[in-house]
């Protein structure tokens, strides 16, 4: 650098500075800051512990769990106590016709044994009955059943444990998932809030010009017309300020509710690298990367095998099924044990549903449509996947060519700069092309910014849609 190009650096307000991008702006990379990605690994690792959301995918993982082990304990034998104790009175009763059937019989022969000089003995007797339901009653067993023979069960099982493959992958899914909108809004949170670091040294610029133009005119050296601009253009970027602010604040707020934190929690600073990577363009190898590591298309599967098997359990519906069932206890009108009151019954269950209106073959037609639309909704997934990798690789190339520019846009803006100060203070431009010369290189920083930290963000948005990158070993597939 030349004695001349220093001694005009030195004589610039650090502001001025700050604008041409030779010192950090408030936001600016020190010593102790770490660099983006450590920060955002940090972050995501934050959201994978913290984030309801995820939360609520591992309790549905949980309830797959817990209803695969409700489908294996179909396997065992049930094992029930009952126990039944009955009070009645009333109901129906059993005549035995007695007296019609003996009365007739009876009278006869008495009248036979009194003609013979004998005496009548033969007594009239009356019906009999009994109560049907006795008024005390217990019946107490312990009842065992077990399946021999049940098609439904293991098709139900490998359906289950299906859904839990496939819940697997969808906690997989949501997680890579949460993995790209952490880093996304970092990164959006971090251009928000080095806008708002150019903005204020874009302020103080102007109001430092404001403060000259007014000095000039009240020395007749300018005309008013000039410190108006000078205003007008402090009050916009003001507004644009304002602006900015609002931006950082809410981005600031949604990076800290996918964290589950207080929304207003503050977020550490890191400095981008000084050189980012080249995009690579192998669209047919990402392809194929995706499909092969996507676990949306995982899920997919595993709901395919889910629904053939549940087309097994609705055409196991139609088999009959067999089970032993074992029941021993004691019955009779008191709780007494012993001979006459314990039983011990061994018994084979058939179960065979010969007719039942056309039902199982409807839920066999429902079981075989749903398995076509999880077919339907896997290719139209693995189509959708190949969009999504083309689209986020076209919009990575655009950002890795469009900071090529934005960088030669702000050196160009930067040298302009600088020679409109110093036109300036030799009183050689006029106030609206300064002003203009500052717009411009204002805006190119802006552009800069946003186009740097838009490049990483397309990353992100690629590995996403790549399935780049691991994740902590609870959450991969």
């Amino acid at each position: 650098m030349s004695a001349a190009r220093r001694a005009s650096l030195a004589a610039m307000p650090l502001v001025l500075l700050a604008m041409l991008g030779m010192v950090p702006v408030c936001l600016a990379q020190d010593n102790s800051q770490r660099v983006v990605a450590q920060v955002i690994d940090e972050y995501v690792n934050q959201g994978l512990e913290s984030n309801l959301a995820l939360r609520s995918q591992t309790l549905e993982l949980e309830r797959a769990t817990a209803a695969l082990d409700a489908a294996r304990a179909n396997y065992f034998p049930q094992l029930d106590f009952l126990a039944r104790y009955t009070w009645a009175e009333g109901g129906r009763q059993i005549v035995v016709p007695l007296a019609d059937a003996l009365n007739p019989v009876y009278t006869t022969l008495n009248e036979l044994l009194t003609a013979d000089g004998r005496p009548a003995g033969l007594p009239q007797i009356e019906d009999r009955g009994f109560n049907l339901i006795r008024e005390r009653e217990q019946d107490t067993r312990v009842s065992l059943r077990q399946p021999l023979f049940a098609p439904a069960i293991p098709a139900a099982v490998r359906a289950s444990r299906d859904l839990l493959g496939a819940r697997r992958y969808a906690r997989a899914a949501f997680a890579r998932r949460l993995q790209r909108d952490i880093s996304v809004a970092y990164l959006d949170w971090l251009a928000a809030a080095r806008t708002v670091g150019i903005v204020r040294s874009s302020l103080a610029l102007l109001e430092e010009n404001f403060r000259v133009n007014e000095s000039l005119f009240r020395n007749g050296k300018i005309t008013q017309d000039q410190v108006l601009r000078a205003k007008a253009e402090l009050l916009a970027v003001t507004q644009q300020l304002r602006e900015a602010e609002n931006g950082g604040s809410q981005a600031q707020s949604y990076l800290n509710f996918l964290l589950n934190r207080p929304l207003d929690d503050s977020l550490e600073i890191s400095e981008p690298a000084t050189t980012l990577a080249a995009a690579r363009a192998d669209l047919v190898q990402m392809r194929a990367t995706a499909l092969a590591r996507r676990p949306e298309l995982a899920q997919l599967e595993r709901l395919e095998d889910a629904s053939s098997a549940q087309i097994r359990i609705a055409r196991a519906a139609r088999w009959p099924t067999l089970a032993l069932g074992v029941d021993a206890g004691i019955q009779g009108e008191a709780y007494e044990f012993g001979s006459g009151r314990n039983f011990v019954t061994l018994s084979l269950l058939i179960n065979w549903s010969l007719f039942d209106g056309g039902a199982r073959a409807a839920n066999e037609r429902q079981a075989v449509v749903g398995f076509r639309q999880t077919q339907l909704q896997s290719e139209q997934t693995a189509r959708q996947i190949e969009l999504e990798v083309q689209q986020a690789l076209d919009r990575l190339l655009t950002a890795n060519d469009s900071l090529t520019t934005a960088e030669a846009r702000v050196a160009a803006a930067d040298a302009a700069f600088l020679i409109a100060s110093r036109k300036r203070d030799a009183g050689a431009i006029s106030q609206v092309e300064f002003i203009d010369a500052r717009a411009s290189l204002a805006a190119a920083q802006l552009n800069l910014n946003v186009t740097r930290f838009a490049l990483l963000a397309r990353q992100a948005d690629l590995d996403f849609a790549t399935a780049t990158g691991e994740l902590p070993v609870a959450f991969a597939q």
